[in-house]
C-alpha cells in the first residue's frame, strides 16, 4: 500500500539507540516489523496470558487476560491505521506493547506498588513498559533491553498525548535516547491509544454480560449501546436476543471505528500535515473521536466503572489482591536476600533496593504472586470468581 505522507516511514526511522550488527539480521522485515516481532517474542509479552484484565486470575476461560486483550487492540489498531493509509505495522507493534509494564492484578496491583514505593518515585505502569522494553531485559548479547527503534519507544511513551511531567523510570529511558516528550505522537500511536479505549469498551460489555455483573437491559441504558441495539435488532427482527449479544459487540466497535476515522480524516484535512513530524507539531491530537461519541464514550465508561470495575464482587477481589501485593512487597523489604540473585541490590542503597523489588513484583503473573505470597506468608484466600 502507498504510505501517507504523514505516516511512519521505516526507511526514514530515527533508528535504534544501540548499533547493531547487520549480520545479526534475520529475514526481509523493515525496523518496525522488527519491533513488533521482538515484541512478540518477548518474555514481558509472553507474561501478560497470566495478567488481569478486569477478573484477578480468572477462573472462566472465556474472560478476557492482557494477553487477549492486547491482541484485540492491535486487530483493530493495525485496521485502522490500513483505512488512514499510516504505518501498520508500527500501529501493531505499539497496540501489542501498550500493556506490557502492567502488574499482577491489573489497576489494583498497580495502586498497590505505587504506594509502596512511593519513596522511591512510585509505579506507573507505562513507564515501566519503557524500563522492561529498554534495561530489564537482557535477551541480546551487546545490550539491554530490545532495543526497539525511536518511533516505537516514543508511541510507547507518549500515546496518551505529550508528557509534562515523566516519572522518575520514564525520565531514565527519555535521558538515554530523547523522545521529545513534550509533544504529540505519532499518528500510528494516536491510532493505538484509541483503539485500546475501542477494545475495552466494548470487550467489557461483553466480559460484563457473561459474569452477569449486569444484564442487557440494564446496559441498553446507554444511549450508545441503545442505538447499536436497535440498529442490530432491526437487521436480525427473527433471531433469538441471546443470540445477538455478540453481534451488537461487533457492531459498536464498527460504529466506533467509523466514527474515529471519520473525525480523523476530518482534522488531517484541517491541519494538512506533510510528514510525521506535522503530526507531533499540530499542537492537537489528530486521531480522536467526534464530539458526540466522545460524549458517550464517557457516558459508557461511567457505566462500565458503576457496574463492572466497582462492582461489590470485583471490589473484593481487588481489595484482597491488593493486600497480596502490599504484604509480598513488605516480605521482600524486610529481607531483600529473598529476591532472587539477579534482583537483588546493595542493602545500603534504599532507593535502589525499593525499585529492585517494584521491578520483581510488577513482573509477576497473577498466579505467581499468588504462589509467591502462600510460600512467604500464608494462604492467600482470595475470594472466588472473580
Amino acid at each position: 500500500m502507498n504510505l501517507a505522507p504523514y505516516g511512519c516511514d521505516p526507511a526514514r526511522s530515527r533508528g535504534r539507540r544501540h548499533e547493531e550488527d547487520p549480520r545479526a539480521q534475520r529475514g526481509p522485515r523493515d525496523s518496525f516489523q522488527r519491533d513488533r516481532d521482538r515484541i512478540i517474542h518477548s518474555v514481558p509479552f509472553r507474561r501478560l496470558r497470566g495478567k488481569t484484565q478486569v477478573f484477578v486470575a480468572p477462573d472462566g476461560d472465556h474472560f478476557r487476560v492482557r494477553l487477549t486483550h492486547s491482541m484485540e487492540v492491535a486487530q483493530i489498531g493495525r485496521a485502522v491505521a490500513r483505512a488512514l493509509a499510516i504505518n501498520e505495522d508500527l500501529t501493531e507493534a505499539l497496540c501489542l506493547a501498550h500493556d506490557i509494564g502492567h502488574p499482577p492484578f491489573g489497576h489494583a496491583g498497580e495502586d498497590a506498588i505505587d504506594a509502596a514505593m512511593a519513596p522511591a518515585g512510585g509505579f506507573d505502569h507505562n513507564a515501566h513498559t519503557l524500563r522492561l522494553l529498554t534495561k530489564l531485559e537482557t535477551p541480546y548479547p551487546t545490550f539491554d533491553g530490545y532495543n526497539l527503534t525511536w518511533e516505537t519507544l516514543e508511541g510507547l511513551a507518549k500515546h496518551n498525548g505529550p508528557v509534562a511531567e515523566p516519572t522518575w523510570a520514564l525520565a531514565e529511558v527519555d535521558a538515554g535516547f530523547d523522545l521529545a516528550l513534550a509533544s504529540w505522537p505519532s499518528l500510528e500511536a494516536q491510532v493505538a491509544a484509541l483503539a485500546d479505549d475501542i477494545a475495552y469498551d466494548n470487550h467489557d460489555i461483553d466480559d460484563g454480560l457473561r459474569a452477569g455483573l449486569f444484564t442487557l437491559e440494564e446496559v441498553l441504558e446507554v444511549p450508545l449501546v441503545r442505538r447499536c441495539w436497535d440498529e442490530v435488532r432491526a437487521r436480525y427482527r427473527d433471531v433469538p436476543v441471546e443470540r445477538l449479544t455478540g453481534e451488537l459487540v461487533r457492531h459498536q466497535i464498527g460504529v466506533m471505528v467509523n466514527n474515529l476515522l471519520a473525525e480523523t480524516r476530518r482534522r488531517v484535512d484541517e491541519v494538512r500535515p506533510h510528514s510525521p513530524d506535522d503530526v507531533r507539531g499540530a499542537g492537537q491530537a489528530l486521531a480522536a473521536f467526534s464530539a458526540e461519541m466522545a460524549a458517550d464514550e464517557r457516558v459508557l465508561k461511567r457505566f462500565l466503572y458503576a457496574r463492572m470495575y466497582d462492582a461489590a464482587k470485583v471490589k473484593a477481589v481487588r481489595e484482597r489482591a491488593q493486600a497480596v501485593i502490599a504484604a509480598l512487597f513488605a516480605a521482600y523489604c524486610d529481607d531483600p536476600a529473598r529476591l532472587p540473585e539477579p534482583r537483588r541490590r546493595s542493602s545500603d542503597d534504599a532507593t535502589a533496593t525499593l525499585r529492585a523489588i517494584g521491578d520483581y513484583v510488577a513482573g509477576m503473573t497473577d498466579r505467581f504472586a499468588i504462589k509467591c505470597y502462600e510460600g512467604l506468608i500464608g494462604p492467600a484466600e482470595l475470594p472466588e470468581g472473580f
